[in-house]
């Protein structure tokens, strides 16, 4: 910035701000006050377009009812419009978590908007007694209905985002499904040896749990939908044109594209942090289930020589720095790390949202900072667990056969046929001696040779199958 400096003035005192500084001084005292995550609204950019979406909104609404100038309404418009193309962004400098319930990222965008504004009106930046941050850009507003707002519509972008990274991790395990749908192993319960299954199936399970997640985060989405712009400082809307709110929000659903709709209980709506507790409540669910994926992955990929070795996960990076040839599993690891990550913001929101008092919830900022956070770890999360792993997996399909061949879990499918107690003989004799079940039961004479190869037939267990126990 140059050094010149202009002088503008608040509650609190005069101050000088940076000339070229599109932001004025209640965004100074707030960049001066909260020097907590280092991260500036900038760095999200469509939380900012977010704020132009809604100032543009409110713009249109009250010019349209006749509450502002033609000219300053258009120029108001115009000036979010530049925001939206990506321009001013470096102004929004205040830090995502901070004190006020988000007053300083209202006045944030406020400040920048107005001095566009001016600018484009062939004004200098601070002329607010031609166009003021609060007088004007803020007509029929306040940081309560205009914040939480703001998060949601923020929330609907990145829900979307989501969904489509979520969905490209679903096809990616149905491919890997179809693949891998003729190659038999052992399914596992407790770690030990169950009953045989395909690699198809277990790869199908892994596309289903996700499938499910995405319907439960599209049941989200819809929530987020319900705002309470209008509502003003606690939901009386004091100081709102009574025809402000439903104008309001029916600019916003034009501009966005988003069918938003106001609360019917603005006074509720301004201080429940329901929504975001919901929101995410379901983005935990999606990180635990996907962790749990990422274990899994990790175990039938151990080995390669001492572990499981079902199948080879594609090598992204060497290993160690002292184990010559030592390949790790570095994707599912980095997936694992954004679960805890998005779990532990979910403790964040939830002692946030608890911690609303009276007709506001202050702390509204950090649940913005915490779901925001996860919103864009676990979309980025999918998309590199599809692309940097699970659509280079392959199949170890004689490995999977000969543990399916040597297992003693084959002896659950006698026990139709010998009963339990035998069936359990059986399996520890096996286990014992170190030999096959078919060959403790042939020993013994409980079945003969061609019953058993069609009972034990791994083909013949991996899906119901009606028996006839002989007589």
């Amino acid at each position: 910035m140059s050094k010149g400096v202009r002088k503008e003035h608040d509650l609190l005192g005069e101050r000088e701000v940076p000339a070229d500084a599109y932001y004025g001084i209640q965004t100074l005292r707030a960049m001066e006050n909260f020097h907590i995550s280092g991260i500036p609204l900038s760095t999200y950019p469509s939380f900012v377009s977010s704020l132009a979406y809604v100032k543009k909104a409110a713009a249109l609404a009250n010019g349209e009812l006749g509450l502002l100038p033609s000219n300053i309404a258009d120029a108001i418009c115009r000036a979010c419009n530049e925001v939206l193309n990506g321009k001013y962004r470096e102004h929004f400098v205040v830090d995502m978590i901070q004190g006020g319930a988000g007053t300083s990222t209202n006045m944030n965008a406020n400040e920048v908007i107005a001095n566009a504004a001016l600018e484009l009106l062939g004004y200098e930046k601070g002329r607010y007694d031609i166009i003021h941050p609060n007088n004007h850009v803020n007509l029929c507003q306040s940081t309560n209905d205009v914040y939480p707002t703001v998060l949601r519509l923020t929330f609907i972008f990145k829900i979307r985002a989501l969904m489509e990274a979520m969905d490209y991790l679903r096809t990616s395990f149905e491919k890997k499904a179809e693949e891998f749908s003729d190659v038999i192993k052992m399914g596992r319960t407790q770690l030990q040896d169950a009953v045989p299954m395909t690699l198809g199936q277990e790869f199908s399970a892994y596309a289903v749990m996700i499938g499910e997640d995405i319907e439960r985060v599209r049941e989200a989405q819809g929530l987020v939908r319900e705002i309470n712009l209008g509502a003003t400082a606690i939901g009386t809307g004091l100081n709102a044109h009574p025809d402000y709110t439903p104008l309001v929000t029916e600019k916003l659903k034009e501009l966005t594209g988003i069918d938003v709709l106001t609360s019917p209980n603005l006074v509720e709506a301004t201080q429940d942090s329901g929504v975001y507790v919901q929101l995410s409540g379901v983005l935990k669910r999606v990180a635990v289930k996907l962790s749990k994926i990422c274990n899994d992955l990790r175990l039938l990929a151990s080995g390669p020589r001492c572990g499981l070795n079902e199948i080879n996960l594609p090598p992204m990076a060497p290993g160690s720095t002292i184990m010559p040839g030592k390949v790790n599993p570095i994707i599912p690891e980095v997936v694992n790390q954004v679960a805890f990550f998005v779990i532990g913001n979910d403790v964040t929101v939830t002692f946030a949202a608890e911690a609303g008092q009276l007709e506001l919830n202050v702390m509204e900022p950090v649940i913005a900072f915490s779901l925001y956070n996860s919103l864009v770890a676990l979309r980025r999360g999918c998309k590199t667990l599809a692309d940097r792993c699970v659509l280079g997996i392959t199949a170890n399909r004689e490995k999977c056969k000969e543990y399916v061949e040597c297992s003693i879990g084959l002896v659950t499918a006698l026990n139709p046929y010998l009963g339990y107690e035998r069936s359990t003989e059986i399996a520890h004799e096996a286990l014992a001696c170190n030999r096959s079940v078919c060959e403790v039961v042939l020993e013994k004479g409980y079945l003969k040779k061609e019953q058993l190869d069609e009972i034990l037939s791994p083909e013949n267990m991996i899906k119901p199958k009606y028996f006839k126990k002989d007589r």
